[in-house]
């Protein structure tokens, strides 16, 4: 059987954290791509003499080409602008469709059976850029955002209640920017839903919260979040490549599913070694199937931007 072999495309900030965390899980052994020479092999290196003092034996391999990626069991798709103070997700539009283009113009010939994970802004679009030009069916493009956004509304609902994060679960739906719908409803500590342990006013705060969370950290940083991404992208790599039919938010492209056609859109979906192996379907209130319905035209209004 030998190890599972990951991709991972940039070796950024986000796209280095998450091959540091597929080694330290050992989920595989980790190609690390980048276009900037010595970038990929100085980091990779640098992983691979942290191994023996953290106890793994996953490799990363650096490159600054496409080959030593051929038949990758998932690929990761980091790369890609990130965003500046006062930019929006979609302000990368433009720039990052090259890119994503071109990075699955290599990686998709070469590992044709692979599941791939877009990570690059502005999200939903970027997956049907990776859709298009790879040609994969809609179970092996799957996008990473619902598992953030619901990560960042745990960490605060939990710091209002002050619970241990682990009790608390968060659904997102919706696309990955200021339009996306989080469902305090569905929302829990300890099974018990949210709204009921926390005043409205509260919940509005922490929902507003979220929606700008990745904002409120480029404010801070002058460049986008890494640690919460690449975590939340290697729970979805893992779900993968265990097979853990894991149910988690993911953008994923709908086909007449919550009355939503040919967009990606986060949604519950189970993900397991096939990808995206279904599409769960909840029940939602009229003002949250409104807000989703919204959700979905600011993603359609990308996608246009589309060349």
């Amino acid at each position: 059987m030998g190890r599972k072999k990951i991709t991972v495309v940039g070796a950024g900030n986000v796209g280095a954290t998450v091959a540091e965390l597929l080694v330290l899980k050992e989920l595989g052994n980790v190609v690390l791509v980048d276009i900037v020479e010595g970038l990929p092999q100085g980091k990779g290196l640098d992983l691979n003499e942290m191994a023996p003092v953290e106890g793994y034996d996953a490799l990363v391999t650096g490159t600054n080409g496409y080959d030593e990626t051929k038949d990758s069991d998932v690929v990761v798709i980091t790369s890609g602008a990130p965003r500046k103070p006062g930019m929006s997700r979609d302000d990368l539009v433009e720039i990052n469709q090259k890119i994503v283009a071109s990075v699955t113009e290599q990686v998709a010939p070469r590992s044709p059976n692979a599941i791939l994970v877009v990570v690059a802004n502005p999200l939903d679009a970027m997956c049907t850029v990776a859709h298009r030009v790879s040609g994969f069916p809609r179970e092996r493009v799957v996008g990473m955002a619902g598992v953030l956004d619901s990560a960042r509304m745990r960490y605060f609902l939990a710091d209002a209640l002050q619970v241990s994060v682990e009790n608390i679960t968060a659904f997102v739906l919706g696309g990955h920017g200021d339009t996306m719908v989080p469902l305090p409803r569905y929302s829990t500590c300890a099974g018990i839903p949210i709204p009921e342990l926390l005043p409205e006013d509260t919940i509005a705060a922490i929902v507003e919260r979220t929606r700008h969370g990745g904002a409120e950290i480029v404010k801070l940083l002058g460049t986008s979040a890494w640690y919460a991404p690449a975590s939340a992208t290697v729970e979805m790599v893992e779900a993968i490549i265990k097979d853990k039919k894991k149910i988690l938010p993911c953008a994923a492209l709908l086909q007449g599913e919550y009355g939503i056609d040919g967009l990606f859109i986060g949604v519950p979906v189970k993900l397991g070694r096939g990808g995206v192996e279904q599409i769960i379907e909840i029940k939602l209130t009229e003002d949250e199937a409104a807000a989703l319905k919204k959700s979905a035209a600011a993603v359609q209004e990308l996608v246009n931007l589309l060349k």
